[in-house]
């Protein structure tokens, strides 16, 4: 096998902290194993959608919260609008609950603290690349409390006029997923995704995204 195709395999990771003492020693250790590639390094939220546009195919951004120009939330965001092909695993030191919701809305498909160790972010970012989520503990936690006390559905049980369509958006709501990426998955117009969410929210009391996201971790769709 050649070594270009060696390296094709690689997933390919965008690494953003405002921190040069954070971004360049991580980016370095995360270099060392065999499946990662760091093709760029980004010290706010415009650095990360320039990187993303400029380095070819990026499968995962590593994204800090607190940055400077844009943050991570934004730029969360702006990647699920302009590339929802590139998941973003949040590594941070915030884990309150505001800062996890408004990072799981935005798209975020894994969050972690920054007492993760690198054997946990390795796993986090080839768990994106796949598709799936992953939460640091003491983030699960958070997010349980927060369904426990804030959700205005009890036991998690939603109005019996969902239709299963709109509880399929749901669900990919609660997954992170952006409209754009949600309209790819049910291979509907991104106008449907938007149709279908204003009349969930209408039937289900749903005030925004984040509260669409507990509800939909509330109802076990999530």
């Amino acid at each position: 096998m050649s070594e270009q195709t060696e390296k094709q395999k690689k997933l390919r990771v965008v690494v953003a902290d405002d921190q040069a003492a954070v971004r360049e020693p991580l980016a370095a250790v995360l270099g060392l194993s065999e499946d990662i590639e760091v093709v760029a390094a980004a010290a706010d939220g415009t650095e990360v959608l320039t990187a993303v546009a400029d380095a070819g195919p990026v499968d995962v951004v590593l994204m800090d919260l607190r940055m400077p120009v844009m943050d991570g939330t934004e730029a969360t965001r702006r990647l699920g609008e302009e590339h929802p092909e590139v998941a973003v695993v949040v590594l941070t030191t915030f884990a309150d609950d505001d800062s996890i919701l408004a990072a799981l809305s935005a798209g975020a498909r894994g969050y972690l603290t920054k007492n993760a160790g690198r054997k946990d972010i390795v796993r986090a970012i080839r768990a994106a690349a796949a598709g799936q989520s992953v939460l640091d503990r003491e983030v699960q936690d958070r997010l349980l409390a927060t369904v426990r006390t804030k959700s205005p559905a009890p036991g998690g049980s939603l109005p019996e006029d969902i239709t299963p369509r709109e509880r399929e958006v749901l669900t990919l709501i609660g997954q992170g997923l952006p409209n754009r990426a949600i309209a790819e998955k049910l291979f509907i117009s991104e106008a449907t995704v938007k149709t279908h969410i204003n009349n969930l929210f209408a039937k289900a009391g749903i005030r925004d995204r984040a509260d669409a996201v507990r509800r939909a971790i509330s109802a076990g769709l999530a």
